[in-house]
Protein backbone atom coordinates (compact mmCIF):
# COMPACT_ATOMS: atom_id res chain seq x y z
CA UNK A 1 0.00 0.00 0.00
CA UNK A 2 1.37 3.38 -0.99
CA UNK A 3 0.20 6.33 1.09
CA UNK A 4 0.64 10.08 0.92
CA UNK A 5 -0.33 12.17 3.94
CA UNK A 6 -0.82 15.83 4.60
CA UNK A 7 -0.77 17.05 8.16
CA UNK A 8 0.84 19.16 10.80
CA UNK A 9 3.07 18.89 13.85
CA UNK A 10 2.55 21.06 16.92
CA UNK A 11 5.06 21.81 19.69
CA UNK A 12 3.76 22.50 23.20
CA UNK A 13 6.57 24.13 25.16
CA UNK A 14 4.38 25.43 28.01
CA UNK A 15 6.39 23.38 30.56
CA UNK A 16 9.78 24.14 29.02
CA UNK A 17 12.63 23.73 29.62
CA UNK A 18 11.96 20.55 31.65
CA UNK A 19 9.18 19.10 29.49
CA UNK A 20 7.63 19.53 26.08
CA UNK A 21 5.25 17.66 23.82
CA UNK A 22 5.05 17.12 20.08
CA UNK A 23 1.71 16.17 18.56
CA UNK A 24 0.88 15.38 14.97
CA UNK A 25 -2.06 14.53 12.80
CA UNK A 26 -2.32 13.56 9.19
CA UNK A 27 -4.87 12.45 6.64
CA UNK A 28 -4.27 10.23 3.67
CA UNK A 29 -7.69 10.63 2.06
CA UNK A 30 -8.74 7.07 1.15
CA UNK A 31 -5.78 5.57 3.00
CA UNK A 32 -6.90 6.65 6.45
CA UNK A 33 -5.58 8.88 9.17
CA UNK A 34 -2.81 8.94 11.73
CA UNK A 35 -2.33 10.90 14.92
CA UNK A 36 0.54 10.70 17.32
CA UNK A 37 3.06 12.47 19.39
CA UNK A 38 5.86 12.34 21.89
CA UNK A 39 6.21 13.60 25.44
CA UNK A 40 9.80 14.61 26.15
CA UNK A 41 11.36 15.18 29.57
CA UNK A 42 14.78 16.70 30.25
CA UNK A 43 16.37 15.94 33.64
CA UNK A 44 19.58 17.61 34.80
CA UNK A 45 21.84 15.22 36.75
CA UNK A 46 25.08 16.99 37.61
CA UNK A 47 26.72 18.03 34.35
CA UNK A 48 24.58 15.66 32.28
CA UNK A 49 21.12 16.22 30.84
CA UNK A 50 19.08 13.04 30.43
CA UNK A 51 16.42 13.09 27.71
CA UNK A 52 13.57 10.58 28.00
CA UNK A 53 10.48 10.29 25.86
CA UNK A 54 7.35 8.29 25.25
CA UNK A 55 5.89 8.10 21.76
CA UNK A 56 2.38 7.16 20.76
CA UNK A 57 0.43 6.70 17.54
CA UNK A 58 -3.16 6.01 16.55
CA UNK A 59 -4.33 5.03 13.09
CA UNK A 60 -7.63 4.48 11.33
CA UNK A 61 -9.03 3.54 7.95
CA UNK A 62 -7.19 1.19 5.60
CA UNK A 63 -3.98 1.68 7.58
CA UNK A 64 -5.63 0.05 10.57
CA UNK A 65 -6.20 -3.09 8.52
CA UNK A 66 -2.43 -3.45 8.06
CA UNK A 67 -2.17 -4.00 11.76
CA UNK A 68 -1.78 -1.39 14.43
CA UNK A 69 1.07 -3.36 16.03
CA UNK A 70 3.15 -2.94 12.87
CA UNK A 71 2.39 0.78 12.77
CA UNK A 72 3.17 1.20 16.49
CA UNK A 73 6.48 -0.63 16.06
CA UNK A 74 7.36 1.57 13.08
CA UNK A 75 6.46 4.74 15.03
CA UNK A 76 8.73 3.69 17.92
CA UNK A 77 11.55 2.87 15.50
CA UNK A 78 11.26 6.26 13.77
CA UNK A 79 11.19 8.06 17.15
CA UNK A 80 14.36 6.22 18.20
CA UNK A 81 16.08 7.17 14.92
CA UNK A 82 15.04 10.81 15.39
CA UNK A 83 16.38 11.05 18.95
CA UNK A 84 19.62 9.26 18.06
CA UNK A 85 20.16 11.76 15.22
CA UNK A 86 19.24 14.56 17.62
CA UNK A 87 21.94 13.40 20.04
CA UNK A 88 24.53 13.44 17.26
CA UNK A 89 23.71 17.09 16.54
CA UNK A 90 23.61 18.14 20.19
CA UNK A 91 26.60 16.13 21.41
CA UNK A 92 28.48 16.13 18.12
CA UNK A 93 28.99 12.40 18.70
CA UNK A 94 26.69 9.38 18.45
CA UNK A 95 25.14 7.68 21.47
CA UNK A 96 26.25 4.12 22.15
Amino acid sequence: MKACFSGEVTLDASSAPEKFSLSSQGNGSATGFATGGADVTLLQIGDVTVLSYTAKAKIGGKLDKLGSRLIQRTARKLAAIFFKSFSVVVLEEPLQ
